[in-house]
């Protein structure tokens, strides 16, 4: 079977994870940790903190907004469901906003309609790793003073008009989940754009205590000062992670090799196919983070992942619209709402996308694909 996604040894990453452990802290917060740290603030800017999961990124920026029951929060329906987990957490209520058509990003014509005195945060989502419109985004949220809180689960090294992805909102969030392009299994970080958020982040982060600063020599001693939660990872996953960022430009110059081969290799099947292929506009660098097909139908996606799977290749969909879950209906969620996503959630198929993927096994994909008629 060619899986849709596994992991892989790009450097380091054991020598790291023993070094941890001959150093003797394995917790959080070590050396490996504020390594990892002066990467992803050199690559996109702001402060950064690694956190146990971007799940846990976003829930921490619910606390730093201090978010409480009434809030509003606006989220495209077409995400993981972490993305409005972290906002119902806090009492806030999400508002289900469509994605366009072609990148399957926020739709930012869509925004000042749904805006009102309770909406206390935008959430776009660059999904696959291209970038949402942010110049519009940034505008309408200024104009009523509303933060924005980028998940960017997907676009580490992905760049808008030339900007690093994770660098225009308040706050942005990454994933270090086995699925994206730099892993440590599980893993995520918060990055914060705003320096008045930094000294509150670092005590939500360390349990509600002033640790950090004790640590820092600042004072000398601590305790408990706020709310707050544990959401460092251990050094051991640090050390990985370190080694990954280390090696990112063999992860991304193999992710590219393979998303272009694909791009190149299936333009024309797709056309007589009428079959879409990702759209990645002129102004976006993308992270080569994912490949998709959106098929004529339902129907037609279905044969496909079966015809797949019997050559012994998984091939995945993706979301299913938040807003006609269980628990996206009892937030109001109605059919119709999000006429893209509920279409698009339908016909979207993810083709297997990884390092470790070869081009003997990369053929195999594109012969399957290629003798695919449905």
């Amino acid at each position: 079977m060619i899986p849709f996604n596994k992991a892989s040894l790009v450097g380091q990453e054991i020598e790291n994870v023993l070094e941890a452990f001959k150093g003797g802290h394995i917790s959080g917060d070590g050396p490996f940790t504020k390594k990892c740290h002066a990467m992803l603030e050199r690559i996109i800017g702001g402060k950064a903190l690694l956190t146990t999961s971007c799940t846990h990124a976003l829930e921490m920026t619910a606390l730093l907004l201090d978010l409480q029951a009434g809030d509003e929060v606006i989220v495209p329906s077409f995400t993981f469901v972490s993305t409005v987990n972290a906002f119902v957490l806090r009492g806030a209520r999400p508002v289900f906003i469509d994605v366009r058509a072609d990148t399957l990003n926020m739709d930012e014509r869509l925004l000042t309609g749904l805006i009102n005195p309770r909406v206390k945060a935008i959430v776009p989502v660059h999904y696959a790793g291209v970038g949402c419109e942010m110049d519009e985004i940034l505008r309408i949220a200024g104009e009523h003073g509303v933060p924005v809180i980028e998940d960017n689960a997907h676009g580490l090294f992905g760049r808008y008009k030339g900007r690093a992805l994770g660098s225009f909102g308040t706050f942005s969030t990454l994933s270090f989940h086995e699925t994206k392009n730099i892993s440590c299994g599980e893993g995520g970080a918060l990055v914060i754009n705003e320096p008045k958020y930094v000294e509150r982040a670092e005590i939500l982060r360390e349990k509600g205590t002033n640790r950090s600063a004790f640590f820092r020599g600042q004072i000398d001693k601590y305790g408990w000062v706020d709310i707050g939660s544990s959401f460092l990872p251990s050094e051991i996953l640090a050390g990985f992670l370190c080694a990954q960022l280390g090696a990112y430009e063999t992860v991304q110059s193999r992710r590219r090799q393979v998303w272009e081969t694909y791009h190149q290799r299936l333009a024309t099947w797709a056309e007589r196919s009428e079959v879409r292929l990702p759209h990645v506009p002129a102004h976006c660098a993308q992270p080569h983070h994912m490949f998709y097909l959106v098929m004529r139908s339902l129907q037609q996606r279905t044969a496909f992942i079966a015809h797949m799977k019997a050559r012994g290749i998984m091939a995945v969909f993706h979301y299913l619209p938040l807003h006609l879950s269980p628990m996206g209906k009892r937030f109001g969620g109605r059919p119709g709402d999000c006429p893209v996503t509920e279409d698009v959630s339908d016909r979207l198929v993810r083709l297997p996308l990884y390092v470790g993927l070869s081009e003997s096994e990369q053929e195999v994909v594109l012969d399957a694909i290629h003798a695919f008629s449905g």
